[in-house]
């Protein structure tokens, strides 16, 4: 696998603005110049996999052979253990064409309760993402990150995107202290950039991509 080296200009297969801005943030340290595929005007492939790997491929290949250049694409999503790993690879069609993650996440909530999903040991859950990297002469690779955690009713938390604010991740440095002398553990949607960072699935693949191809 060729290397990327400082100043490489790579394309991140994305049309999603909230991947486009943490694959920018994870990226900045290493000073590549990126363009993303909505910038160039490349279309969405339609995404046909039955796996993370399979879609990420789809999109970077694309990306790769529109743009004639490296190309970088993410394929995450929830996967809900009461709900036999849905919405898994469907977790954004789940939110319909205008992107409603507010209405996705009732769908979540509503399924959980209808089979009586109702106490964190029965809402585990673990986000998901697989990066695939395309050259232009039909080389790829693929990095898979996974963070467990559970579901919370309702959302909580501004920040991020997607199901963020219903995951609270299993990670040591996630609690917070709420008012009185109640201890409540953090969603994703209530941590700052940096702290899902440091423990998310799309950094945890960032990461083992960084090592093997970014220089």
């Amino acid at each position: 696998m060729s290397l990327l080296k400082r100043g490489d200009k790579l394309v991140f297969a994305t049309h999603n603005a909230g991947k486009l801005r943490e694959l920018d943030e994870l990226v900045a340290p290493f000073q590549i110049t990126v363009a993303s595929a909505g910038a160039l005007g490349l279309p969405e492939p339609e995404e046909t996999g039955l796996t993370f790997e399979e879609n990420a491929l789809i999109k970077a290949t694309a990306a790769a052979a529109g743009s004639g250049l490296p190309s970088l694409a993410d394929d995450s999503g929830l996967a809900v253990d009461a709900l036999d790993g849905d919405p898994g690879i469907y977790s954004a069609r789940w939110a319909g064409p205008t992107k409603d993650f507010a209405h996705a996440m009732r769908l979540i909530e509503e399924k959980l309760v209808a089979k009586g999903a109702t106490t964190p040991a029965k809402r585990t859950a673990r986000f998901v993402a697989v990066l695939a990297i395309a050259f232009p002469d039909g080389r790829t690779q693929t990095f898979r990150g996974e963070v467990e955690g559970h579901l919370v009713w309702p959302p909580r938390g501004p920040n991020g995107f997607g199901y963020d604010p219903m995951f609270v991740p299993q990670e040591a440095g996630s609690a917070e202290r709420a008012t009185g002398n109640e201890t409540t553990l953090r969603t994703f949607g209530e941590m700052e950039a940096h702290e899902k960072h440091a423990i998310s699935h799309r950094a945890r693949a960032f990461a083992a991509f960084a090592h093997a191809v970014l220089r």
